[in-house]
């Protein structure tokens, strides 16, 4: 399917006079989310890496770990897609603990939750990993990711997450924030990679905190500010959450012992 779609518009300058033209935007579709024949969750999203939004979005809602899927298939239909997930038998019995019935625009994280429990789980602890950065790494990792938007660069209508580990290793983008995290962690989930950083265009909310410390990455950097209880759960996670960043600037919320002296430029990886 196509992730973008070329409209014509009209423009207005400061002058009273439209100019005809045309403008790219990101395609969004219904996309349903289907374990062994019944439907958990439906979610507005970009038709592009929906085989990674399948694990990513099963391994970040604690459905189901790469392991427990057998298989995975993205069939279209007149009215969206359907990605039809496949478990193991010893799935099944987590994913009725967890039933999400999620239904809602792409902004929104915690649409249908049936608890409050849920709502706010306890994050995903991270191992205790000897991965550092320097503030020369963090600045240039974030200094990465706007060259590596190809959807964003078309349509200005997108955001994207990234891992970096020495360098800029993979990126997903999505009109929904939360969809092109849970495509990282699909494709991170179904690859070797080594220990590193997420990277975020969007602000941090207390749910994109749970997702990461899903992967078990220690570092998470992003170009907006977090929430108040997202810096909670960071902290109670183990994570290193580092917003605001720039290619100038960046500020520590958590965890800030991964970060090391200005006069170390290396990365240690366990």
């Amino acid at each position: 399917m196509r992730t973008a779609r070329t409209l014509p518009r009209l423009s207005y300058g400061s002058g009273a006079l439209a100019v005809e033209g045309s403008r790219t935007l990101p395609e969004e579709v219904a996309v349903a989310i289907s374990y062994n024949g019944t439907t958990q969750a439906v979610m507005m999203a970009t038709p592009a890496d929906l085989v990674d939004f399948a694990y990513g979005f099963s391994l970040t809602e604690g459905i189901a770990a790469p392991a427990d899927i057998d298989s995975v298939e993205v069939v279209e239909t007149p009215r969206g897609v359907d990605l039809q997930i496949w478990l193991r038998p010893q799935a099944e019995a987590r994913l009725a603990r967890r039933r999400r019935q999620m239904a809602g625009p792409v902004g929104c994280g915690l649409c249908g939750i049936d608890s409050l429990d849920e709502a706010l789980r306890p994050p995903a602890r991270i191992p205790e990993l000897s991965f550092t950065m320097s503030p020369a790494q963090v600045r240039a990792a974030i200094a990465t990711l706007p060259g590596a938007q190809p959807l964003h660069d078309t349509t200005h209508a997108a955001h994207a997450a990234g891992f970096w580990s020495g360098q800029l290793l993979a990126t997903r983008e999505d009109v929904g924030r939360h969809n092109a995290l849970d495509k990282l962690a699909g494709h991170l989930a179904r690859t070797p990679h080594p220990t590193g950083a997420v990277l975020l265009t969007s602000r941090v909310s207390i749910d994109m905190v749970q997702k990461v410390a899903a992967l078990g990455q220690p570092i998470l950097i992003a170009v907006s500010a977090p929430t108040a209880h997202a810096i909670d759960l960071a902290q109670q996670a183990g994570l290193t959450l580092i917003a605001l960043a720039r290619r100038d600037r960046f500020e520590v919320f958590t965890h800030p012992g991964r970060i090391t002296a200005p006069t170390s430029e290396a990365s240690h990886v366990a």
